[in-house]
């Protein structure tokens, strides 16, 4: 039979344990919603960019040749060639003010535009290019990454 104070001791030294293992847990489970955090800010950040983009073409699809901003490509080059013009004008503010309600700074952003095959006319492509630094949320030393997105529409009339 064991006495009272062998039985204390025992219980006594079991006392941190779950302690412990509270605090491991705990330090997985933050990282791990952070590191979701910080996923779905990413895709967030992406689909902005992406329906920013999307939105410049239809503004320069829906206004044609009266559209600003947009510069000829070089039509003996590829097909789709990497538009390096910045964009400027009317097709610039509205990009950014599209940007600029996902409370994104616009600042940083970089915006191009251009025909891809050189000319401003019903059936000729409109080509827009967002590109922008994200910069991590929390930090903790992950990278900043630069994500870009494209979208392309021909012009109606």
């Amino acid at each position: 039979m064991m006495s009272q104070a062998g039985n204390r001791s025992r219980h006594k030294s079991q006392c941190g344990q779950a302690a412990v293992e509270f605090a491991l847990t705990i330090t997985v489970l933050v990282f791990l919603l952070v590191g979701m955090l910080e996923l779905t800010m990413f895709v967030y950040t992406y689909s902005v960019l992406a329906d920013a983009a999307k939105e410049g073409v239809r503004y320069a699809i829906v206004h044609g040749a009266s559209v600003s901003g947009l510069t000829s490509g070089d039509a003996s080059s590829t097909p789709w060639p990497a538009c390096t013009t910045a964009a400027t004008g009317s097709l610039l503010s509205t990009v950014q003010t599209y940007a600029a309600a996902s409370l994104h700074s616009t600042s940083s952003m970089n915006i191009y535009a251009c025909y891809p095959d050189g000319s401003n006319k019903p059936g000729s492509v409109v080509q827009v290019s967002v590109n922008y630094l994200y910069q991590p949320l929390f930090g903790l030393g992950w990278p900043k990454v630069n994500v870009s997105a494209n979208s392309a529409g021909r012009i109606m009339f």
